[in-house]
């Protein structure tokens, strides 16, 4: 007998779209999967507090850095604050390129702190991702404050570099007390004229050694905590409204508190750490810098940083100005980077040259030699750099 074919029955249409939709669906569970994000919150102190005023720092807000891995550039997220068992919306932000959300929000104080976390929630194919909660009190207090209430500064500060020093580039200024004053809540350091000696007597020469003029001695407001108030990790702040004319740079830098000359690395011998410089009003690169001085086995060190690029983006409207209006300028710095801020916002990191060692922080406005003759004569001067406040607070666990 003929063997008779076996017949398949074919599969039927529904069966058909079941296994494909199957299959969508796990190709859709396996991106979702490829593309979760992780995410992580640090909160750091009360360093967020632009403003044309004066104002007390207690009041300044926490900044808080959002971190999403993998990035999704353009992913909205939210700050979210813990109300009792509940959790509250208070800001909302997208991802940058890098995956970071910077937000401002209360810092709480150290007998109330306040409960953060990040979410991204749910949307375009994205689960939600929820960072875990971290609160405010991770700094504690400021272990260094001075609001400049008085009319003369504290036993905390000394003032510094009171000789000419041509070694410097300073060889027509130097630092006296008559260029600083206190009053109406800030401290405010000037250029002026050394009346003590003739006028247009000093040959001023750039780093080459050319001659660039005869000018007038000057005296700068150059104050520091050295022997007094230093920290080893942590954050510095000031509270700042620069100078408008050029011809002067004003600063809040760092300087090892027990310097170790000839030492071959920061990690022993610590850094020069530039907080912030600023060089008046009108210089083509916007005057803003940040950078460290890292020693080397050389004996030369080695500059990392420099001008930070269109700073314009880290003012709050078009009538700001460095010179109009106070902003907080800071550095964190921890074993691993210096984070240069701006009113809680990046605007500089640096992974090297990192100081070992306890440092105390300076505040000055300066004419070094080179920038003499942008000055223009007495008509425009004194000008002042302002400075509102300056806090630090140490790393929590570290001793310096």
């Amino acid at each position: 007998m003929p063997v008779r074919p076996t017949l398949r029955r074919p599969l039927s249409a529904a069966l058909v779209a079941l296994t494909a939709s199957a299959a969508v669906a796990t190709l859709s569970q396996n991106s979702q999967a490829a593309q979760a994000q992780q995410a992580s919150i640090v909160i750091l102190p009360g360093i967020v507090q632009p403003g044309p005023k004066t104002a007390n720092a207690d009041k300044a807000l926490a900044a808080v850095v959002a971190t999403f891995s993998p990035a999704k550039r353009g992913r909205a997220v939210e700050l979210q604050r813990q109300s009792g068992s509940k959790w509250v919306k208070v800001a909302t932000g997208v991802q940058d390129r890098s995956g970071k959300v910077e937000f401002a929000a209360p810092a709480g104080t150290a007998t109330a702190p306040i409960t953060y976390r990040a979410v991204a929630p749910k949307g375009d194919g994205l689960g939600s991702v929820t960072s875990r909660a971290v609160g405010t009190s991770t700094w504690g207090p400021a272990t260094f404050t001075d609001q400049f209430t008085g009319t003369t500064l504290s036993a905390n500060w000394v003032h510094r570099k009171q000789e000419y020093e041509p070694q410097s580039m300073r060889n027509c200024s130097k630092g006296s007390p008559a260029a600083t004053r206190v009053s109406q809540g800030t401290l405010k350091l000037m250029v002026i004229r050394d009346t003590a000696l003739p006028p247009a007597s000093c040959p001023a020469y750039k780093a080459d050694g050319t001659f660039i003029g005869n000018f007038d001695y000057r005296l700068n407001g150059h104050v520091s905590t050295q022997g007094h108030a230093f920290l080893k990790y942590g954050v510095v702040a000031a509270r700042i409204k620069f100078q408008a004319r050029q011809g002067q740079h004003a600063s809040l830098w760092m300087q090892p508190e027990d310097p170790i000359y000839g030492a071959p690395d920061a990690l022993t011998g610590g850094a020069e750490i530039d907080v912030i410089e600023y060089f008046g009003d009108g210089v083509k690169n916007g005057g803003l810098t940040s950078f460290i001085y890292n020693p080397t086995p050389s004996g030369v060190p080695q500059k990392i940083g420099g001008w930070i690029k269109k700073p314009e983006r880290f003012l709050t409207e078009k009538k700001d100005g460095w010179s109009k209006r106070y902003h907080v300028f800071s550095v964190e710095w921890s074993p691993t980077a210096y984070v240069f801020r701006i009113d809680g916002r990046e605007t500089n990191r640096i992974t090297t040259g990192i100081s070992g060692v306890a440092q105390y922080p300076i505040l000055s406005l300066l004419s070094s030699d080179y920038e003499l003759k942008k000055l223009k004569g007495e008509q425009n001067l004194p000008q002042a750099m302002s400075v509102d406040w300056v806090r630090f607070w140490q790393a929590p666990g570290v001793t310096p």
